[in-house]
Formats: structure tokens, C-alpha cells, sequence
């Protein structure tokens, strides 16, 4: 495969195929930084050299009854982990203002859970109501599985993102959840799409799925036509289903993040949760597709520190973006 005429294809206005996709996740590692040069012309036309960063709140831990079986707050986890109610608005409004600190330009605020109850909700947008009045921060919401009307209630308040990840593809999906279906999780993003919020929606590699299910639901990502795509390696969590599962390597991990450029190439691409624990050495390669991090910590697990981050985007020439800049592709042709 030339790398190279990959992405002029791709920046010409033409979409890869499935088999395409495939043969990054296939290539040998000789061919790697190749892969990785040619992901970075596609990324450098629509985000240059900027990394946005994103700093998550986690609002509501553990007390979950869905079993998704990599997450360490499902109600089949037995994680060590912390378990309380949603935070209060003075406890997010701290949130708000240590993303703020971390340089951070949209501010996740998340909850564990199916659903909201209409009194969570109402206790979240009046905490996302006054982080929008203190702080020129972005909001991406992630609750779970909405319901009707919620979408626009958010919207109303200021949400400028809803996340909700597929995870992984249609078919892998039953092996991984079965107190909900792959079907309710779209159905949530079409209705954040439809009540004019920006969706953001993304997977989780490593949970044992093979290539053909990291493609078909990099694909559904496309068809899905999301603004935001996190990219989440497997933690093993003690406690939880997945805690014995095999790490990937290093070089997997990024050919996967590459694969997830050249066929979504517009779209921002966050390395989002287990960066640390999967890319390991190599997390700088990975921004040479993508263009997003989580800064800090993750919902129960540690991230790398910050300064770490900001060194390392100043080690390779890079920016964190600027508030200013447009959510969706700050630039194009």
C-alpha cells in the first residue's frame, strides 16, 4: 500500500474502503511511521499543529445498573473504587475552574448511570448554567441514554456537546453489554443531533473485538456523521470482566488511531482514557493523527500529569488550541 496516495485520496474528496482500512490495521510495524506521516497530512489540513484539550468532571461515580463489562462503576464491577451521588454546583463550578487552569477549552461534565432522572437534570443545568455565566469553557454533557425532551433541555441551558459512545461495532457490542442494546446508544445520538447539539461519540479498542469490528464501527462513526470522536484504549480494571484482557501494543494502538483519521478526516479524534496505559512511550506518535486529549484524569482511573502534557505538545511543535477556535474544523481547504 502507498501510505502516501492514501491520503492525497482521502483529501481529495474521496472516501477509503472497508478493505483499505483494514490493510493499516494489518500493516507490519516497518510501515508504521509511514502510515503515521501520511495521517498527519490529512490532520495538518484540517487542524494544523493545534491540540484541543478537554478536562473531564466526573459528577456522578459508580451506583450504575447497567454491566458493561469494561467499566469499573457497572453494577457487576467490583472495582475499589469511589461511589457518590451527583456533585453539588459548587463542587462543578470547581471543576469548571481547575479546567480553566489546565488550559483546557471544553469542559466534560459526566455522570454515571443509565439515564438522568428529571431532578438530576434539573440540579445539572443549573450547575452548567452558572459555569457558562463564570467561564468561557465549552460543555459536553455525557448521561447516558436520553430521554424525550432532555436533549433540548440541555441545548437550552448551553451544552454545546453530547457524548455518548458506541463503543465498539453492532455485532461485538452483545458481548460486552446486555442491560441495554447498540440501537439505544445511536438512537441517543440522533436525538442530540436533532435538538442542534454537536454530538460526540467514540469507542473503546481493546476489549478483545477483532479489526474488522474496530473498521465497521469506525465506519458507523462516519455514517453517523459525529463532530467529536474519543478514542479509549481498554483499562483492565481489577474487579471488573475485562481485567485479564491482553494489552494491545503500542504500535497497534496507533494504527488504529491513524485507521480512525483516514476514514473519518475531518472529524476531531481525541485520545481519550488509556493512553497512558496502551500507547505508553509512544503517546506522542499518536498526535500525529489525532488532535484532542483528556488533560488530567479520567473518570476512575489517573491520567498523566498535566505539565507532562503540556511538555510534550511543546516538545513536538505543537499548540493547545485557542478558545476561539470553531468547534467543528477550524480550518479547510
Amino acid at each position: 500500500m502507498q501510505w502516501n496516495l492514501l491520503a492525497d485520496k482521502v483529501l481529495n474528496g474521496d472516501s477509503i474502503t472497508r478493505e483499505e482500512a483494514l490493510s493499516i490495521l494489518r500493516s507490519d510495524d516497518q510501515d508504521l511511521l509511514a502510515i503515521l506521516a501520511a495521517g498527519y497530512k490529512i490532520r495538518y489540513r484540517y487542524y494544523r499543529n493545534y491540540v484541543r484539550f478537554q478536562y473531564l468532571m466526573n459528577a456522578k461515580s459508580g451506583l450504575c445498573p447497567e454491566d458493561c463489562h469494561y467499566c469499573s462503576q457497572s453494577h457487576i464491577s467490583r472495582a475499589d473504587i469511589p461511589k457518590y451521588p451527583q456533585k453539588t454546583s459548587d463542587e462543578i463550578l470547581q471543576g469548571a475552574e481547575r479546567a480553566k487552569a489546565l488550559g483546557a477549552t471544553t469542559y466534560c461534565i459526566v455522570a454515571s448511570g443509565r439515564s438522568p432522572t428529571d431532578h438530576e437534570l434539573d440540579g445539572l443545568i443549573d450547575s452548567i448554567t452558572q459555569v457558562k455565566q463564570h467561564y468561557d469553557l465549552r460543555i459536553c454533557a455525557c448521561l447516558g441514554i436520553l430521554k424525550p425532551g432532555q436533549a433540548d433541555r440541555l441545548k437550552a441551558a448551553g451544552v454545546d456537546r453530547y457524548n455518548h459512545n458506541i463503543n465498539t461495532s453492532s455485532h461485538y457490542s452483545p458481548s460486552i453489554v446486555s442491560t441495554h442494546h447498540y440501537e439505544d446508544r445511536v438512537h441517543t445520538i440522533e436525538q442530540v443531533k436533532e435538538s442542534g447539539i454537536s454530538p460526540c461519540s467514540g469507542v473503546i479498542f481493546g476489549m478483545g473485538e477483532t479489526w474488522e469490528d474496530r473498521v465497521e464501527a469506525a465506519f458507523a462513526l462516519k455514517d453517523l456523521d459525529v463532530d467529536s470522536i474519543p478514542v479509549n484504549f481498554l483499562i483492565p480494571i481489577s474487579g471488573t470482566p475485562l481485567e485479564n484482557q491482553e494489552l494491545m501494543t503500542p504500535a497497534e494502538c496507533l494504527r488504529s488511531l491513524a485507521m480512525m483519521r483516514f476514514v473519518n478526516p475531518r472529524k476531531e479524534i481525541r485520545i481519550a482514557g488509556g493512553r497512558e496505559v496502551q500507547l505508553r512511550s509512544l503517546q506522542p506518535l499518536g498526535l500525529y493523527v489525532a488532535n484532542s486529549l483528556f488533560v488530567a484524569d479520567y473518570l476512575t482511573t489517573p491520567g498523566q500529569e498535566p505539565e507532562a502534557d503540556h511538555q510534550m505538545l511543546r516538545d513536538m511543535g505543537f499548540e493547545v488550541e485557542p478558545q476561539d477556535f470553531p468547534l467543528i474544523t477550524p480550518f479547510r481547504e
